[in-house]
């Protein structure tokens, strides 16, 4: 066996604890996020809203990964919907 299989195999459980977590508490995660973001926003005075907004919507994204983990209602999925404007580079 191999260092990542290890890994993998000792991660594993926590990974299980953090999707279970993540399924009976999403609304409230989803809220603290929300609080974050505004008084981060609020103590920066604005200057990075656009990057706190982008920061708060891939953390609601991974949230929503796991606590949808298996069934296939996730919302963050790696493919942007048909009307996404195209990446920046």
């Amino acid at each position: 066996m191999g260092l990542m299989h290890n890994l993998k195999a000792k991660l594993a459980p926590a990974k299980d604890k953090v999707s279970d977590f993540a399924q009976r508490h999403e609304d409230r995660v989803q809220h603290g996020l929300d609080k974050a973001e505004k008084f981060v926003d609020k103590k920066t005075k604005g200057k990075y809203s656009d990057k706190i907004h982008t920061g708060t919507g891939k953390a609601k994204g991974a949230m929503d990964r796991l606590a949808h983990k298996g069934d296939h209602t996730a919302t963050g999925s790696s493919t942007p919907p048909p009307d996404a404007p195209p990446p920046t580079t």
